[in-house]
C-alpha cells in the first residue's frame, strides 16, 4: 500500500501562511540551504502522485508549468490530483480533479501500485487529511521566523493528536526538517 506524505512548510509557531496569503511567501526567509533543496528533490522524484486542494492547485498550476526552477520538473511531470466539490476543469498536464469523499479518493489511491502519494498544503486541505487520518508521514521544513498570525497546520482536531519523530535535521539556512509519522499506540 502507497503512504501518504505531506510536505509543508512551517513557521516556529506552526503556522503554514499568513492570513489571507497562500504558500511561504513574504516569510522573509533565506534562500533554501542547497542540501535541503536536493532532499526535497529526491523526495519529490520519488512520488508517484500529488495531491493537492483547489488553492494551491490553482496557485502552482500557474506558476510551476512556467518556471525554470529545479523543482519544476518534478511539480509538472508527475501526475497531479487536485481536491475539489466546485472545479470544472484542470489544465495543468496531468491533472485529474476529485470530488468524491477525501478519505474514499486517497484510500482507493493509496490501494493502487506505485509510489507514494505526497500531498500539499494549503492549511484547509492539510488541516482535513490529519482530522480523516489520511496522513502517513509529515515532512515539515521548519522555518526559522515567527508569523504571529496565519493559517495553523493543525486545527479542529477533537483530541490530541501524538507523533512519532523519525528524524530531525537542521541546515544552513536556520530551517530545520523534522520527519513524523503518527502514533502507533494501542
Amino acid at each position: 500500500m502507497r503512504k501518504l506524505v505531506l510536505m509543508m512548510g512551517v513557521s516556529l509557531d506552526g503556522k503554514v501562511a499568513r492570513a489571507g496569503n497562500f504558500g511561504a511567501g513574504g516569510w522573509g526567509v533565506p534562500p533554501e540551504d542547497p542540501a535541503l533543496k536536493a532532499r526535497k528533490l529526491y523526495w519529490l522524484r520519488d512520488a508517484g502522485l500529488h495531491l493537492m486542494g483547489r488553492a494551491t492547485y490553482q496557485e502552482m498550476a500557474g506558476f510551476w508549468p512556467f518556471s525554470d526552477d529545479e523543482y519544476a520538473a518534478p511539480m509538472n511531470d508527475i501526475p497531479k490530483v487536485v481536491f475539489s466539490k466546485t472545479l470544472t476543469k484542470a489544465d495543468w498536464a496531468q491533472s485529474t480533479i476529485a470530488s468524491g469523499e477525501a478519505a474514499d479518493e486517497i484510500g482507493a489511491l493509496k490501494r493502487e501500485p506505485g509510489k507514494d502519494l505526497i500531498a500539499w498544503g494549503g492549511a484547509a486541505f492539510a488541516q482535513s487529511l490529519t482530522r480523516l487520518r489520511l496522513v502517513d508521514e509529515y515532512r515539515l521544513v521548519v522555518q526559522p521566523v515567527a508569523l504571529g498570525d496565519g493559517l495553523p497546520l493543525f486545527a479542529g482536531l477533537t483530541a490530541p493528536f501524538v507523533l512519532d519523530l523519525m528524524e530531525a535535521r537542521a541546515y544552513g539556512d536556520g530551517a530545520v526538517l523534522h520527519v513524523y509519522r503518527p502514533a502507533r499506540h494501542e
